[in-house]
């Protein structure tokens, strides 16, 4: 008979799964598309092997699905609750967690010498958005940016950032955003585009949780 704590040791096997840093840069990376294993393994610094087995962990927690084309496995978010529930989890760290408070800090320690942590809640984005009076930069690669963006949005990849400098306005403020809060690309692109004299924030969010909120977005 199905007792109370079967059903709590099923729901705790999804917390397990997600307990571990690697797999939830998997599930950031995932938030943006679809990707083979290859491609996790690549974008995380993790060996094809090593990135295998933390899906298959993720895939038993019910998180993750996969398909295989060809010899290559596809590996995608189950759904967009996912990125919710990763959402709460780093809400709950970075209210009760001090040492959160730390890392973050450390994470982004020159960024903030430059004025890179000023950020722009979702509220103020879609205010500004609707007035027309920001740009949004994607930094994301374009195969991520292809798959869903926000609205008008402008790509360049942060390794193109130099090279594509024409392409921002100068008479607008300019919101960068990438893969999520702990993202280091848009905090990068941010640094850079305030010392060249152009008027930057980040949005303090990312592409998956704009999505995973229900707002608009391109494709």
């Amino acid at each position: 008979m199905t007792s109370k704590l079967d059903l709590l040791d099923t729901l705790a096997s999804v917390a397990r799964a997600l307990g571990n840093g690697h797999r939830l840069a998997l599930v950031e990376r995932l938030a943006q598309t679809e990707a083979s294993v290859d491609t996790l393994a690549e974008t995380t610094g993790l060996t094809v092997g090593n990135a295998s087995q933390h899906l298959q962990q993720l895939r038993k927690g019910g998180l993750v699905t996969a398909r295989r084309d060809g010899k290559q496995m596809f590996y995608r978010l189950t759904d967009e609750r996912v990125v919710t529930l990763v959402t709460l989890l780093r809400q709950v760290a970075e209210t009760n967690l001090a040492e959160m408070e730390r890392l973050v800090g450390r994470l982004f320690a020159d960024d903030d010498a430059q004025g890179g942590l000023e950020t722009v809640g979702r509220d103020e984005l879609l205010s500004a958005m609707a007035s027309g009076k920001i740009a949004l930069l994607d930094v994301r690669p374009n195969v991520e940016f292809k798959a869903g963006h926000l609205p008008e949005a402008i790509n360049i990849p942060l390794d193109q950032l130099e090279e594509m400098l024409t392409v921002l306005p100068k008479d607008k403020e300019i919101v960068a955003y990438c893969r999520g809060p702990y993202c280091v690309m848009s905090h990068q692109a941010v640094q850079r585009l305030h010392q060249l004299g152009y008027r930057v924030r980040r949005f303090e969010e990312g592409y998956p949780e704009w999505k995973a909120a229900g707002l608009p977005i391109a494709s």
